[in-house]
């Protein structure tokens, strides 16, 4: 006896070795995890007794309150599903099976008995098709999990030993099983996998979603008739896009499968801009002990401002949630739930119909049964040993069938009862989800089997069927089982043991029954991943009931979520420091930058060229300004430019008809003709500073301005020198005789105007001016310019025309007394002095303005400048010789002079 005991001491520490490796390393070592703890029961039980078939050996009794359901067939299957959900007060003791009386709550869910129906519905009609498993009968032996890993362990072991008393590593029962159907919850499917994992037996559950369960090495037999996870993050992401949701609050449940899948749900939610206000954990031993966190969880939720809250749990944690939540008459949300939490109604429920009605819902892909409702409304009498049908009745009617005795009540049933009298949205006999999971997951095992069965080789007897059939030749041929759906789809088990994602979203709508309120969930949109990106998410917005206590004011319109409202197109979100991405303050684009969408995280500037609205949502082209032709000011100079060419004119040709009377040929009237055409001609060269700047333009204006005053200043320095050799000539011995009568005032007016014209041609060639804009100096405008190209050679134009200026001023002032009645010194003094005072006042003028003022200062200078040349020279001789001709004789200006 002490070496078998040795034998299976040695192989529960080597399962309890696998199944603490399955675990996190932050959970190996807990105290509190239940999974090595079961296993040493099975090592030091105190109430151990030998199993006569196996002398000598130590064994482990079940629990008392074990609900079995067994059929025996040719090959047998064994189910561990979550009927019951059983919540203990009082800490677990795993040294002796825990008694009824130790149990605050025993219920049934309606729906998982509706899997368990669906189960055995399965099997029984495989047994009678003809093309699958022909002349082969499927048994079946069911546990129930109570959704709790320490019940999970206790009925794995018990249906790979056989019999109600636990031998690990016997087999006390003639037919083996070949493989595992179970279980709902992620936590109790784990457990299974590790255990029966060890002896290859395949196992494919019909409600984990678990992502971990993808790795094909830690779980090589485990299968899932359910999606990935990651696909149903996928799909919440994008439904919460598609609303504008992006500030929402998460609730969990305190289980390992809640963490790390929330986990990567918020990191999903964080790439996508979507940002979560509150993250609370609602342990599940808080369900009975710790209710004060519980109340404080539940006063965070209802201060928070999303109002989009996930669940992230169980089925049972909502149900507290929610009942507790809406007791206090605080604030609605929109529930979102996970397929998760989905299956969740029961009698307590059904107060609270209009706090959940526009509550939106993950589902699994339904499909029909059919012949499935009949055998759920069978009357319990026609299952008299059925003992989860009286629990049942129990739990909605309050009494136990005629047909069954139970020691926890006496009252019975009327022999009439039916469950067809159970509501609906307790007792659905019509949307089959998980439970169409389970009865696929079925058909795909017998799927396997079939294919299993056709490659033996020959015939094999039906009685050792069960162990000519190896449960790890299973694996390979489930991966080739298929499963065709009630709507023609092939279905089959990716290379991750799941199935495609595909999911139902559905709203939960209040309506009316005969029995009062109730939910009835509406499919209003899909989800599938194999979908090309952008379509795998369809959802009719119409179809949706939202609560309208949610939405006060428009029934119709999804509510909204955001930490900020949207900034509207003009505005940018500006971060508030210290708060997520989505808290926010909208801050109007700047002067000359837009936002043409809503919620833009940066303004956009516009182009040069254009110019931002009021609204500052669009840019629209700058108002160009430029000095032109059409606006007043340009028109007024472009007027006097003419008139005072036209002036000039009139003089030349007054000049040219008295060409040989004493005024005109007084102070050498070849200088005074090309004075006169350079004063012309600079009155004309304003018209190329007036109207849209162009290239050609641009380059002449300033170089005819420069040259042209160069020329009028040189003839009036000229005309000085050549007064100053006139009358120093005629004093004896003067060496200056040599000059009269020659061209020196000539040179000197080449020479002068040829300097300039060689720094102009520098400019064109170094730096030519072209035309530019200016966008800065008016809010709005396009000031359309000619650029100088060098300022230093603009400058340099002037300043060498005010040093002609100045030298001119200075020699006529020196002559200005000379004894002539022609002597012009005196008015090119005065002609010198207006000249200069215009130009030194013209440049601070130019510095301080801006745009086409600019231009008009220019041409006001120009026109003030030839003005004052041709007013002070030209206008009192044209007096003489219009309306004073006796003047204009030789007599009588010898006579002046004498």
């Amino acid at each position: 006896m002490s070496i078998v005991l040795s034998l299976q001491q040695a192989a529960i520490i080597i399962l309890c070795y696998f199944i603490l490796r399955s675990f996190p390393l932050s959970q190996r070592y807990c105290m509190l995890n239940p999974i090595p703890w079961a296993l040493i029961v099975l090592l030091f039980c105190p109430g151990a007794k030998e199993v006569s078939a196996l002398q000598p050996g130590c064994t482990l009794e079940g629990t008392s309150e074990d609900y079995e359901l067994y059929e025996d067939g040719d090959i047998m299957i064994a189910g561990v599903l979550e009927i019951l959900r059983i919540f203990y007060n009082i800490p677990v003791s795993f040294w002796r099976p825990p008694s009824f009386a130790s149990l605050k709550e025993k219920l049934i869910s309606f729906r998982n008995y509706r899997h368990m129906v669906a189960f055995i519905y399965a099997i029984q009609e495989i047994n009678q098709r003809e093309d699958l498993l022909p002349n082969i009968t499927l048994g079946y032996r069911i546990f129930d999990s109570a959704s709790n890993e320490h019940e999970a362990i206790l009925k794995t072991f018990l249906l790979m030993s056989g019999g109600r008393i636990l031998a690990p590593n016997y087999i006390c029962q003639e037919k083996r099983m070949v493989a595992f159907i179970g279980d709902l919850g992620s936590a109790t499917s784990r457990v299974i996998s590790v255990i029966t994992g060890i002896y290859h037996y395949p196992q494919i559950s019909y409600g984990s979603m678990d992502t971990t369960f993808t790795d094909r090495v830690r779980f090589p037999f485990l299968y899932r008739t359910v999606p990935n996870e990651r696909y149903q993050h996928i799909a919440i992401v994008q439904l919460l896009k598609h609303f504008g949701w992006i500030w929402v609050g998460i609730v969990i449940s305190d289980d390992e499968s809640s963490h790390r899948g929330s986990q990567d749900l918020l990191n999903l939610l964080a790439r996508n801009g979507i940002c979560v206000e509150f993250l609370w954990i609602y342990g599940t031993d808080e369900h009975f002990s710790d209710i004060e966190s519980q109340f404080k969880t539940i006063r965070r939720v209802r201060k928070s401002s999303a109002k989009v809250v996930i669940f992230y749990c169980n089925k049972h944690i909502f149900d507290y949630f929610i009942e507790t939540y809406t007791a206090r008459n605080y604030p609605d949300k929109i529930w979102i739930n996970l397929s998760m939490s989905f299956y969740f109604v029961d009698k307590t429920m059904r107060s609270l119909v209009g706090r959940l009605k526009g509550t939106l819902a993950f589902s699994v892909r339904k499909g029909e049964i059919p012949g499935l409702r009949d055998a759920l409304l069978q009357s319990p009498q026609n299952h008299p040993h059925n003992s989860v049908i009286a629990i049942l009745c129990f739990s909605y009617f309050g009494c136990f069938p005629p047909t069954q005795h139970f020691d926890y009540g006496n009252k019975r049933c009327p022999e009439n009862i039916t469950l067809r009298l159970l509501p609906q949205m307790l007792y659905d006999v019509e949307n089959f989800r998980i439970t169409y999971s389970i009865y696929m997951a079925t058909y795909l095992l017998a799927q396997a089997l079939h294919s299993a069965l056709g490659h033996l080789g020959g015939p094999t007897a039906n009685s050792h069927l069960s162990d000519t059939i190896k449960p790890w030749q299973l694996k390979r041929k489930l991966k080739g089982a298929y499963f065709l759906s009630s709507s023609g789809e092939k279905i089959s088990f990716t290379s991750e043991g799941d199935v495609p994602g595909v999911f139902d979203i559905t709203n939960w709508v209040g309506t009316t029954g005969v029995t009062g309120p109730t939910l009835t969930p509406v499919t209003v949109g899909h989800f599938n991943s194999s979908a090309p990106e952008g379509q795998q998410l369809r959802i009719n917005d119409s179809d949706i009931h939202w609560n309208p206590r949610v939405i006060m004011d428009n029934f119709s319109s999804a509510p909204s979520s955001v930490c900020s409202e949207r900034c509207s197109p003009g505005y940018r979100k500006a971060l508030r420091q210290g708060h997520p991405i989505c808290c926010y303050d909208c801050v109007p684009c700047a002067e000359g930058q837009i936002s043409n969408s809503t919620d833009s995280d940066n303004c956009i500037t516009c182009h040069e060229s254009e110019w931002s609205n009021k609204k500052k949502d669009m840019c629209i082209p700058r108002t160009v300004d430029f000095l032109s032709h059409g606006d007043y000011l340009g028109s007024g100079l472009v007027s006097l430019s003419v008139v005072s060419a036209v002036v000039t004119c009139s003089m030349l040709c007054i000049f040219c008809i008295h060409n040989n009377t004493p005024v005109v040929k007084a102070n050498n009237r070849e200088l005074s003709y090309i004075l006169l055409l350079s004063i012309f001609f600079s009155f004309l060269c304003v018209l190329l500073f007036i109207g849209r700047p162009q290239k050609v333009t641009c380059l002449l204006r300033q170089v005819t301005f420069g040259i042209n005053f160069t020329l009028s200043v040189s003839c009036v320095l000229a005309k000085t020198v050549t007064v100053v050799i006139a009358f120093n000539a005629t004093k004896p011995g003067s060496k200056i005789k040599k000059w009269v009568g020659t061209r020196v005032s000539i040179w000197l007016v080449l020479l002068c105007s040829l300097v300039q014209v060689g720094i102009c041609l520098v400019w064109l060639i170094s730096s030519p001016p072209f035309p530019d804009y200016d966008t800065h100096t008016y809010t709005g405008k396009m000031i359309l310019q000619c650029n100088e190209g060098s300022v230093t050679a603009f400058y340099t134009v002037i300043g060498y025309m005010g040093f002609l200026s100045a030298l001119s001023f200075i020699v006529a002032f020196l002559v200005r007394k000379l004894p002539d009645s022609f002597n012009e010194a005196q008015l090119i003094t005065f002609s010198m002095l207006v000249f200069c005072s215009v130009w030194v006042s013209f440049i601070p003028a130019y510095l301080s303005t801006k745009g086409k003022y600019t231009v008009a200062v220019e041409i006001f200078a120009i026109l003030t400048s030839s003005a004052g040349l041709l007013g002070c020279i030209f206008i009192p001789k044209c007096h003489i010789i219009l309306f004073h001709p006796e003047k204009n004789t030789r007599r009588h200006l010898i006579g002046k002079l004498g």
